[in-house]
């Protein structure tokens, strides 16, 4: 099963430091690729090589329309520690369009399953939080179906990550744990984002690794929102 993408809201820029295309090469490409709304959420500071925060607090400049693409700027916050703690406080969540939260091996400090999914929960449940990054990629070991539950009752999206299926990149949990939330969101009528995270702009809107699994779980595309960009605005509002 293949939708036709028309919004891909997490990825980044240059200025997260390890990614290789500009704003503006970012948006051509997504206007290329008929992409109506574009998310850009550079990495927050617990990423080594990413922008300071005063990056964050200058995205008033940016017009939020380029090339007949609508744009949402945000942040991928980090989630430091089995608690749910995030590396941004409450003013930056104020002043960015879009906020999308994960674990990074580089800057996470686990504890059991059970008490990294009570984490994981409480981040669901942050009111700022609007979307998961990448839940399934194996970062951190988690009880599924409770994290699902509280997305569904929170209204956070989780993300099934195209990029945390590249082969190179070698996260041998990622295809199971991807195919256990999809059911588990099929289950419970919970729907879901697919994320690019692209890290360069000939990587927007490509979910390639992610229709077999859509397929395998005979994942109902009314609760994919890629190709919904009013109702993805809708949801996470």
């Amino acid at each position: 099963m293949q939708i036709i993408p028309k919004l891909d809201v997490h990825t980044h820029t240059i200025v997260s430091g390890h990614a290789y295309s500009t704003m503006q090469e970012m948006v051509q490409e997504a206007a290329n690729r008929g992409i109506e709304l574009l998310g850009i959420t550079e990495h927050a500071p617990g990423i080594p090589g990413t922008c300071d925060p005063i990056y964050f607090r200058n995205l008033h400049v940016v017009p939020r329309e380029m090339y007949g693409v609508k744009l949402l700027l945000g942040a991928e916050l980090n989630i430091l520690d089995k608690n749910g703690t995030l590396d941004l406080d409450e003013y930056y969540y104020s002043i960015l369009d879009l906020r999308i939260a994960g674990v990074h091996t580089l800057c996470w400090d686990g504890g059991t399953r059970e008490e990294n999914t009570q984490g994981m929960i409480n981040v669901v449940r942050n009111p700022w939080v609007q979307i998961i990054s990448h839940p399934g990629d194996g970062a951190a070991e988690l009880d599924f179906e409770p994290i699902v539950l509280a997305a569904g009752e929170s209204k956070t999206l989780l993300e099934i990550n195209n990029s945390s299926l590249i082969p190179s990149r070698r996260k041998l949990q990622a295809r199971d744990n991807n195919i256990d939330i999809l059911r588990l969101c099929r289950k419970h009528g919970v729907p879901v984002i697919l994320g690019s995270d692209a890290h360069t702009a000939f990587s927007i809107a490509d979910y390639c690794y992610l229709w077999d699994l859509l397929e395998e779980t005979n994942f109902p595309s009314e609760l994919i929102m890629n190709d919904k960009p009013d109702d993805f605005l809708a949801y996470i509002s």
